[in-house]
């Protein structure tokens, strides 16, 4: 995965999630999860490292808004 850019953690409230899974169908259920409570810029893929288990999947949440409904 690419670094975190400093945007995204550059306020109180702005986090980066990584979430690490056995399988993609897991990753987007954690993001959902998030999402439900929380602003989130989601992703739209998973992403496998060679060598490494399972995938990974970073999304950024905004604790400061509420999801949009």
């Amino acid at each position: 995965m690419r670094p975190i850019n400093d945007v995204h953690v550059a306020e109180p409230g702005l986090a980066v999630v990584e979430v690490a899974a056995a399988d993609d169908q897991t990753a987007f259920a954690v993001q959902e999860l998030l999402a439900t409570r929380w602003a989130i810029a989601t992703a739209d893929r998973t992403v496998r490292e060679p060598g490494e288990p399972g995938v990974r999947l970073r999304c950024y949440l905004d604790l400061r808004q509420q999801p949009d409904t």
